[in-house]
């Protein structure tokens, strides 16, 4: 299938636009990897500053403890990440030179030549149409002459059959007629001429000229579609070319571990500060007794006098997190009927989680910034991101508050409702409810003065607010169906045409009405679904 059989009238914009997306993705694609090599440099300088920064200077004291083998293994690490990050150096120029520079010489030959070949299109487009106007204009002409030449005809006829006429007034009539139907004749030859003109251009446009055209776009594109695939495979080669080196720096920097030795850096920190002293000998008896003079003894070893105190402190001081809650706004969708509710109320925790997450981390972001900036000053400011950190946090606050009103707010909501979602599949809530209201009243209905709570009723004291409407109240009136309601989504009750049904709760401008089948089953049902009599 070649694009010479689109249909031109109508897909001549879409090639056109097609190839511009294509010449789009490639200079698109060249930025995204002119980027990845700006990464790539970037991690390979912090890797030498790093290797640079932890090598021991010559001369210095750690330069000495290189005899140790552990030592001696942490410089060859070093070493080995000095060679790594060579290797990410070589992986960005790569990319630079055989996919940036190349595809973005190539996307300026792309360019030029889509502009050829749609302009060749544009000039036989307005080739065509400048032939079609000539014989739009050559049609009219002859349309206007032939009825001028039909009206000199008829007026000659006319003259000639007037017997007021003279035979001069005749004969310049007929005179006239003729030769505007000479130029009649003349205009229907041009025209027939430019309509023949018009057709030749016509086929040669639609069968030559444009398929040619379309074909050429065909081909430039395809070889832009296979020479950027080509640059994809190359992305992943230029990084598998290094791998083995990569890998000998690994391996490199798992044999320094391999090298180090314990029983050998003893060795040589005893034969580097062994003293060659003699043990000292014997201290001799000293006998007083005797009368015999004290003499110290040469060989004789101080002790130390008085114990010796170690001093610390424990500076510890615990963190106390103040937080403020922000004030939000009091819509909590009352007016909306309970699945509407319960649907808007979760959009908005998700909306305000999606944003509180894109806080945390532009927050996180601004923190590795900050740090940045505070090791690396010429690179700018720390102090000028206090702002946005100060707004961010604010931010941050004002979210988490109104997630957690709107996560109370939806509670409220599934417990307050739980009675009616629940009607026909969960008996137990009813149950309980029943036995609560049955526990607080007399048997005649009114309310027991000697009754005394019990647990049940101390269990359900903090939900006797949100369950007080929810109970089997009297109903207000009745209604009568006038359609079938399915009653599919959570909180309606499904009804027959001509059911007849207990109006428990009356439209509150929502457009739904709460109602009560004889077996206790409530639900609601779109109030014009149903003939609705109120109690007076």
């Amino acid at each position: 299938m070649v694009w010479a059989l689109l249909s031109l009238q109508d897909q001549y914009d879409v090639i056109e636009k097609h190839t511009q997306s294509g010449l789009d993705l490639v200079e698109k694609y060249v930025k995204f990897v002119k980027e990845r090599t700006e990464i790539e440099q970037n991690y390979a300088k912090q890797l030498r500053n790093l290797s640079k920064k932890y090598c021991p200077k010559r001369g210095s004291k750690e330069e000495q403890e290189c005899r140790f083998s552990n030592h001696q293994s942490f410089l060859d690490i070093l070493n080995e990440m000095n060679d790594y990050a060579g290797q990410r150096e070589l992986i960005a120029e790569n990319m630079m030179m055989n996919i940036c520079i190349e595809l973005t010489k190539y996307l300026q030959e792309l360019k030029l030549e889509r502009k050829t070949h749609l302009s060749d299109g544009k000039k036989a487009q307005q080739s065509l149409e400048s032939t079609y106007k000539q014989l739009d204009n050559s049609k009219k002409r002859f349309e206007r002459e032939w009825r001028e030449a039909e009206k000199t005809a008829q007026y000659a006829e006319k003259t000639d059959q007037d017997i007021n006429a003279t035979k001069a007034d005749v004969e310049k009539a007929k005179q006239q007629a003729h030769m505007r139907m000479h130029i009649a004749e003349e205009c229907k030859n041009d025209y027939a001429a430019q309509l023949q003109k018009y057709n030749k251009e016509q086929n040669q446009f639609y069968f030559t000229d444009m398929p040619l055209i379309f074909n050429k776009l065909q081909d430039m594109d395809e070889k832009r579609v296979r020479k950027l695939a080509q640059t994809y495979i190359l992305f992943a080669d230029t990084e598998r070319h290094v791998m083995p080196i990569i890998g000998k720096c690994l391996e490199g920097i798992t044999r320094a571990g391999t090298n180090v030795n314990e029983k050998n850096d003893s060795l040589v920190l005893i034969e580097q500060h062994k003293s060659g002293f003699e043990r000292p000998g014997d201290l001799e008896f000293e006998d007083y007794s005797q009368g015999i003079n004290r003499a110290s003894s040469d060989s004789s070893l101080g002790t130390p006098k008085g114990p010796l105190d170690l001093l610390g402190k424990n500076k510890s001081k615990p963190f106390w997190l103040f937080s403020k809650k922000s004030k939000v706004g009091t819509l909590d969708f009352g007016h909306l009927p309970p699945e509407q509710r319960r649907k808007r109320l979760q959009q908005k925790i998700d909306d305000i989680s999606k944003e509180l997450q894109k806080e945390l981390d532009q927050s996180e972001a601004l923190g590795k910034m900050k740090d940045v900036y505070e090791k690396n000053p010429q690179m700018g400011d720390p102090a000028c991101l206090a702002p946005q950190i100060n707004q961010t946090t604010q931010n941050i606050e004002r979210l988490r508050g109104e997630l957690n009103k709107y996560e109370v707010l939806q509670q409220k909501h599934t417990i307050k409702y739980l009675s009616v979602y629940t009607l026909n599949q969960t008996h137990t809530v009813l149950t309980l409810l029943s036995l609560f209201s049955l526990s607080s009243r007399s048997p005649d209905g009114a309310h027991s003065d000697e009754s005394t709570p019990d647990a049940s009723q101390a269990i359900y004291a903090e939900f006797d607010d949100d369950f007080e409407e929810e109970e089997m109240s009297s109903p207000i009136g009745q209604c009568t169906a006038l359609y079938n309601f399915p009653g599919s989504s959570e909180g309606t009750i499904s009804m027959q045409e001509g059911e007849v049904l207990a109006v428990v709760e009356e439209d509150k401008g929502d457009g739904w009405t709460r109602v009560r089948r004889n077996n206790g089953d409530e639900g609601y049902i779109p109030t014009s679904y149903a003939t609705i009599n109120l109690n007076k």
